[in-house]
């Protein structure tokens, strides 16, 4: 991990709003990227279930940002009750960039054009510090819960 290395782009934007938010944590280059949980894990050295996920899906049809935890996939029928839809998707690529002004594989809890409805897996606070990806897939930030639920203004819920 490499925290002097310049940040590209996309993470200073995330950058910007983290200090914006009052949350003091840095963003760090990678050497490899960490599109996965696994491979967000194996680069920082966490367990898989400490990497919050930023998932970009569709709810009815409304785009929103779930971040879940690393150790399981989303049930989109448990999300669909758990947010009021009747029926939760992926989104495309395309709409993701569209959202979020970044790539799958790194998308940020922020950092987007708007704040989209943010939803956070309750799993993610069994761990002291929880790993998100920092605007670009070669770029994380550690968090606590606590500044994820401030960065976000996510709502808990269940989603597996």
């Amino acid at each position: 991990m490499n925290t002097a290395e310049p940040l590209p782009a996309r993470s200073r934007i995330v950058h910007e709003h983290l200090a914006a938010a009052g949350v003091d944590t840095s963003v760090v280059v990678l050497p490899d990227s960490a599109r996965t949980a696994a491979e967000a894990a194996q680069a920082v050295g966490c367990p898989v279930g400490a990497i919050a996920n930023s998932l970009v899906l569709v709810a009815d049809s409304t785009p929103i940002l779930v971040m879940t935890s690393g150790a399981h996939r989303v049930d989109f029928a448990v999300l669909a009750h758990a947010v009021g839809a009747e029926s939760v998707t992926m989104a495309p690529a395309a709409l993701v960039r569209e959202v979020t002004g970044q790539a799958i594989g790194g998308v940020a809890p922020v950092g987007h054009p708007q704040r989209l409805p943010t939803y956070l897996d309750e799993d993610l606070r069994g761990f002291e510090r929880i790993w998100s990806a920092g605007g670009t897939p070669h770029t994380v930030m550690p968090l606590t819960f606590a500044q994820l639920e401030t960065l976000t203004g996510g709502v808990t819920v269940r989603v597996a």
